[in-house]
């Protein structure tokens, strides 16, 4: 039956036309775009997986940075342990001449004290963005790896890192510092860690006491600043070795204190008090109230550095290079340990720097081969859909013709 008011034939090829159009409209957006899936619409599992994988690569980005930092901070420390290893080499090369009674000790002595500031400068200057590893025992966390797991459907990323522990290779340092300003009097106590208090100011009879019950090194340094003057004192094995060492370290820091010759000022050893020293100022010419002075004092602890003996080597005896000898093997060892440490967790940053390197790579691959589109496929399939709507535009001319031959029935 045929009818002007239903052309079927019309609306097959309206129908064929716009499924045509819509293929071709999508086939020209993956070749405009690069992408078979441009969107949440054109398959939306496919679209979210390749957004959480776009997402780990961008922070795999972020890992590559953070391992290229730490790759460059143990590199720093690497060499500062290196370079320290090699100037206790020539220390001990120093000590073992010290053992032939003919050599002039005292030379050696000033080469080893000379060598001994410059490990302490390595040291000092081996930092990397503010990161110091081999002045301390701190362990450092380096961001590694991101790691993404599933269970019961549910997906979950965690972090994971590389630790680099701290080698401690400083030649001792401050542990604890204290000022007291003019006019105040008080009491500073750091018994045990540090050994010493001081009371008052200098303008009344000050009080240095040296605590009887702390554990003295060989190589501990305390270092006092009166009116602007600094006196310090080194800790010696003799005085580890006396009954009472705080006595003796007493005396030497007054045997260094008079040697400022700071004006007015009296320092009395007070026998019957362990480790006690009296500071007096007296009134200067023409003035009714004594000299205000002001003391800030510090305490260097050489057991404080994994290098802290070095500082107590004494070559310029045959008993002080007889125990030289004996302890510079340990010294050696450790920062022979430390090189090596850093060598090992410094190799291991490289390898996983190589491999976030790959992973980043495979991960961008496996979106490619999700999300982009084939331009090959895409330029074959865009010729036939053209092709295509040529012939459905003429059907369709022919099928909206057909009603016309309806007329010829009615001549």
């Amino acid at each position: 039956m045929s009818s002007i008011l239903t052309n079927n034939s019309a609306m097959v090829a309206l129908q064929t036309m716009k499924s045509i159009s819509m293929n071709l409209a999508k086939t020209t957006a993956d070749i405009s775009t690069g992408k078979y899936v441009a969107s949440a619409k054109d398959n939306a599992a496919v679209w979210a997986i390749s957004k959480t994988m776009e997402s780990d690569v961008q922070g795999f980005k972020g890992i590559s940075d953070s391992l290229a930092l730490g790759s460059s901070t143990i590199a720093v420390a690497r060499t500062a342990a290196e370079t320290v290893t090699k100037l206790l080499t020539d220390v001990k090369g120093k000590i073992v001449s010290a053992q032939e009674s003919n050599m002039d000790r005292s030379k050696l002595q000033t080469d080893i004290t000379a060598l001994t500031d410059q490990i302490t400068s390595v040291v000092g200057a081996a930092q990397f963005n503010g990161l110091n590893l081999v002045n301390n025992t701190t362990a450092v966390d380096i961001l590694s790896s991101l790691d993404r797991s599933s269970v019961g459907g549910v997906s979950t990323v965690a972090a994971s890192s590389i630790t680099v522990t701290g080698q401690n290779l400083s030649t001792g340092g401050y542990v604890t510092k204290a000022v007291f300003g003019t006019g105040t009097d008080g009491v500073t106590t750091a018994a045990d860690t540090v050994g010493w208090s001081i009371d008052g100011n200098g303008g009344t009879p000050s009080t240095i006491e040296f605590d009887t019950g702390a554990t003295f090194v060989a190589g501990d340094k305390m270092s006092i600043t009166i009116g602007g003057k600094t006196a310090s004192y080194t800790v010696t094995a003799d005085d580890v070795l006396a009954t009472t060492p705080a006595d003796l370290v007493a005396i030497g820091m007054k045997k260094a204190i008079e040697s400022l010759q700071v004006y007015g000022l009296t320092v009395d050893y007070d026998s019957g008090t362990a480790g006690t020293l009296t500071l007096t100022s007296a009134t200067p010419t023409g003035g009714s109230v004594p000299n205000d002075l002001s003391y800030s004092m510090q305490y260097s602890n050489a057991s404080a550095g994994g290098l802290g003996a070095l500082s107590a080597i004494n070559v310029s005896t045959q008993v002080g290079a007889n125990a030289a000898l004996l302890g510079i093997d340990a010294l050696l060892k450790t920062a022979i340990d430390a090189a090596a440490a850093f060598g090992s967790v410094g190799a291991r940053v490289e390898i996983q720097k190589e491999f976030v390197g790959k992973l980043t790579d495979a991960m961008k691959a496996g979106i490619g081969s999700l999300v982009d589109a084939d331009m090959e496929e895409a330029s074959a399939r865009l010729q036939a859909l053209q092709v295509q709507q040529q012939l459905s535009t003429q059907a369709l001319s022919i099928a909206n013709q057909q009603p016309q031959s309806l007329l010829s029935l009615f001549r």
